[in-house]
C-alpha cells in the first residue's frame, strides 16, 4: 500500500499514457467497421436497398458515378441530410474517389441519426476495379 501512496504520480501518469496508446487502436477498429468492399456494397444494395450516396463534386459525379447513386457534396452534407431522411430505417454506402472523403462523411450522417452508414473502402476507383457497372451525366 505504500508503494501505490508512494508512486500515485507515476501510476495515474502509466494509466494516461496506456489509455492514450490504445484509443488511437480502437478509432481505426471502428472506422474499420464502417469499410464496405464494392462486392459488399453490391449485397448491401441488392439485399437491403441501400442507398448510394457520392460526396464527391458535381462535376466528378458528372464524369463518372455508381449506377443509382445520388450526389451530394461532402461540403454540403450537414445542410441537405433532410433529402435523405426517408433512407434513415436502410444502410446508406457513402462513395467518393478513393473513400477519404466519404469516410469523413460517416460522421455528419451518424450526427442526423443515420445508424446504418457505410464508406465503400477505396471508392470509384476500388469499384472500377472490381469490374462493377459506372454510369455518367448528372442524373442517376
Amino acid at each position: 500500500m505504500d508503494f501505490i501512496s508512494q508512486n500515485i504520480f507515476l501510476i495515474t501518469l502509466a494509466v494516461i499514457s496506456g489509455l492514450g496508446l490504445l484509443l488511437p487502436l480502437l478509432r481505426e477498429a471502428r472506422d474499420h467497421a464502417t469499410q464496405v468492399t464494392p462486392a459488399q456494397a453490391v449485397m448491401l444494395m441488392n439485399r437491403q436497398n441501400a442507398v448510394v450516396v457520392d460526396v464527391r463534386e458535381a462535376a466528378e459525379f458528372a464524369a463518372e458515378h455508381i449506377n443509382g447513386s445520388r450526389n451530394i457534396p461532402a461540403q454540403e452534407l450537414a445542410d441537405r441530410t433532410k433529402e435523405l431522411e426517408k433512407f434513415k430505417t436502410r444502410p446508406v454506402v457513402l462513395s467518393c474517389a478513393t473513400g477519404a472523403r466519404s469516410s469523413r462523411a460517416i460522421a455528419t450522417l451518424r450526427k442526423a441519426g443515420f445508424e446504418q452508414v457505410f464508406n465503400l473502402a477505396g471508392g470509384i476507383k476500388a469499384w472500377k476495379e472490381a469490374g462493377q457497372p459506372i454510369g455518367s451525366g448528372t442524373k442517376s
